[in-house]
Formats: structure tokens, C-alpha cells, sequence
């Protein structure tokens, strides 16, 4: 495994010396907290029209494709902003007008596809879990029976709001069985979750440089059959999200259609070569797992519960009941996980109070083992002594 502990570096800002390094550790589903070398990356000005940047552009992409195994039919168009700018490019793209699609939804992300439709004007149903399950195969199934007209499916790969790992290699038989065309949101798993498109041929994946492969925010990446994006000419309804104009402008030029975040470019070039230092897809694997299970079997050690059952926990982040403990209040918690040097995320579930503890970014067992003497050391200054979920939820 890659350890991320170099030497700190020194930089002068206004407001006076900074050490990279000497942040708190970010235990939260991205942004995330980086390498060194990956933030030194973007001490350089790049001109985004020339020829080093653009190789730059270049080698993303074909890694990006290497990474899933795409090879000739497959290709990577990068795209400005957040990861949700790049889910709305792919979905206004993929699905024509006269499409329609299966969202399958068991959390906060899903149901935001949902709205983007709405937005964009493109028919869909839904299936819908709640909480606390994954949209399981013959669910899928039998609701595509219902509904013959559907031409995409949408799947969150990892659903971050609740930790939980959706079973995509069994989603995708269902939907390569009925001839249809998969789309998969896996933001927050791609890079550490395999995904190559013999086991799983998608038509569409998205992600995001600021999650496992350990970038900086900025820009989101498009995996696509080039067959899909040469049927995609027409189909967007905006001009900047348009994946069809980006890829032949990007393929005829090497260069953005529009101005490119150099530095988060060039920072993610530097978090790719980490990524294949420490082993690639599986080795990267290896570390989160390892992280999550310190963190699961140490918070539940300490009388915390999980909102998932392990069959469904994910490497990626992990959600826990508050406390039904009247002396719990999260943003003080929040504030005293911070002041000893770790930054955990709320909760996003409609059920109970919850908060979220990320196990991706440059994090290793050491980290893991910190932040839960920090959550027991917290605890104990708040007085909670209570650790068993709200009233009702079991």
C-alpha cells in the first residue's frame, strides 16, 4: 500500500505560512482529504490551451478508460463542475427526449436523478427503497415487466447519504437481459469499487474527480460506449452540459470546449499515478475496507449501531444512529470531532437522526484508530453515556 505521510511542505499565503498537511483529516464522502503530492500539484499555472495541458487531458482520459476495462468501445469525456453537473449532462444526453427511464432510488442521490428529469422533461417511473435496502434484481425486473416502454435504467452505485452498496452486477443482468440501457451514478465508488465493462456493460458511468481516486474538486468524468455518445447529437438540453459536443471538440482538439479547472486537471493526473502506486482498483479496495472495518467494529464497540446491516456496508462511508441520549446534541459533537482534528459529515436519512463517518481520501488504519478515540473522547466530554438509536427506529 501507498502510505500518504511525506515529508509537510511549507508555502507562504497572506495571511502567513501554511504547512500542507497540517489540516484536519476529512472523514467525509468528498471532498476528501488529499496526498501531499497531489496538492502540490496545483502550486503550477497552466495555460489551458497548450500542448503540455492538453497531454495532461489526454492521459486522464485513457486511464480512465483502462480503469474500467473499456478499451476501443468505450471513451471518457471530462466535464466542468461537480459530480451532480456531470449526472445531469449524462442523463440529459443518454436518454433522448422520447426516452424513458427506471430510476431505482434508496436514498438522497437517487432521488435527485428523479428531480433532474424533472427539470430536463424525460418520462420516468421509479423504484423506490427508502432508506434502508437496495433496489434488488427481481425488483427490477418485475417492474420493467410492468413497464415495456422503458428504455434506461438508472442505478446509484454507492448511495452516500446511507453508506449502503447497491448489488450493480445483478442489476445490470436484468437490464443487458431485457436489451436496455444501464446508467450508473458511481460517483462515490468508482476507483475503488470494480466496475470493467465485461462483467458490468454499461452505457453510461459518472463520476467525480474529488472521490476515490483522490483528487480535488472541479470536474466530473463521463465513461460512455462510443456508440452511445455518437447517438447522443441532439439529445442535451443545455450547451454546456452537451457530453456529445464536449467529446468531439475534446477528440478533435484535445483541448475543453470552455475553460477547464487547470489546477484540479492537473492535481487529479498526480492522484491517478497514486492510485496506480498503490495497487489500482483492488488496492485501494484493500485500504477503505480496512478502514471501515477499524471504524465499525471500534464505534459499535463503543455502543454505537450502524444503520446498515454488514451485508450492506459499504468501504465507502459508513452511517450510525445519534444517540438517544439527551445530553447528544451533533453540532457540538461536529465541533468537538474538529477541534481534535477530524471532520465527519450530518446524516441525510428522512427516518431518524443520523451522522456519516467517510473511510476514502488519503486515510490508513492510524486515522481510523484517531478519530474513534476522538469520538469516545467527545462523548465523554458531552456526558452522553446513552449510545442506542432513537426511539422506534428498530
Amino acid at each position: 500500500m501507498t502510505k500518504h505521510t511525506a515529508t509537510p511542505m511549507e508555502y507562504s499565503t497572506s495571511e502567513g505560512v501554511f504547512q500542507i498537511g497540517s489540516e484536519p483529516h476529512l472523514l467525509t464522502p468528498g471532498p476528501l482529504t488529499t496526498a501531499p503530492s497531489t496538492k502540490a500539484a496545483m502550486l503550477k499555472d497552466w495555460g489551458s490551451w497548450d500542448g503540455e495541458f492538453k497531454a495532461v487531458t489526454a492521459e486522464i482520459r485513457s486511464r480512465l478508460v483502462a480503469m474500467c476495462n473499456g478499451g476501443d468501445d468505450y471513451d471518457c469525456v471530462l466535464m466542468q463542475g461537480s459530480g451532480t453537473f456531470s449526472v445531469e449532462a449524462a442523463l440529459a444526453s443518454f436518454i433522448p427526449k422520447d426516452g424513458k427511464a427506471l430510476i431505482l432510488m434508496n436514498g438522497a442521490y437517487g432521488a435527485r436523478s428523479a428531480k433532474t428529469l424533472d427539470y430536463i422533461g424525460r418520462d420516468y417511473v421509479t423504484l423506490d427503497k427508502g432508506d434502508y435496502m437496495p433496489p434488488m434484481p427481481e425488483e427490477v425486473d418485475a417492474l420493467l415487466a410492468e413497464n415495456p416502454d422503458v428504455t434506461h435504467v438508472v442505478v446509484v452505485h454507492c448511495e452516500t447519504s446511507s453508506g449502503i452498496l447497491n448489488p450493480l452486477k445483478g442489476i445490470s443482468d436484468v437490464v443487458h437481459g431485457r436489451g436496455l440501457k444501464l446508467i450508473v451514478d458511481s460517483m462515490s465508488a468508482f476507483g475503488a469499487v470494480p466496475v470493467e465493462v465485461q462483467e458490468i456493460p454499461f452505457e453510461a458511468l459518472v463520476s467525480s474527480a474529488n472521490k476515490c481516486i483522490e483528487g480535488v474538486p472541479g470536474f466530473g468524468f463521463i465513461l460512455a460506449k462510443k456508440t452511445a455518445l455518437e447517438a447522443a447529437k441532439g439529445n442535451s438540453h443545455s450547451l454546456s452540459l452537451d457530453i456529445h459536443d464536449q467529446w468531439i471538440y475534446m477528440n478533435n482538439t484535445g483541448q475543453w470546449r470552455f475553460t477547464p479547472p487547470t489546477h484540479t486537471v492537473v492535481a487529479f493526473l498526480e492522484a491517478l499515478r497514486l492510485h496506480e502506486a498503490e495497487g489500482g482498483v483492488q488496492g485501494r479496495l484493500a485500504r477503505y475496507t480496512e478502514n471501515r472495518d477499524i471504524l465499525v467494529s471500534g464505534m459499535r464497540g463503543l455502543g454505537f449501531e450502524t444503520l446498515l446491516e454488514d451485508e450492506w456496508l459499504s468501504p465507502i462511508i459508513t452511517t450510525f444512529f445519534s444517540p438517544n441520549d439527551p445530553k447528544f446534541d451533533f453540532t457540538q459533537f461536529y465541533e468537538e470531532i474538529k477541534s481534535r482534528g477530524f471532520i465527519i459529515y450530518p446524516g441525510k436519512l428522512t427516518v431518524a437522526d443520523s451522522f456519516r463517518v467517510g473511510c476514502i481520501g488519503a486515510l490508513d488504519a492510524t486515522v481510523m484508530r484517531g478519530v474513534l478515540k476522538a469520538m469516545k473522547d467527545s462523548c465523554e466530554h458531552m456526558g452522553v453515556i446513552n449510545f442506542g438509536p432513537p426511539d422506534g427506529v428498530r
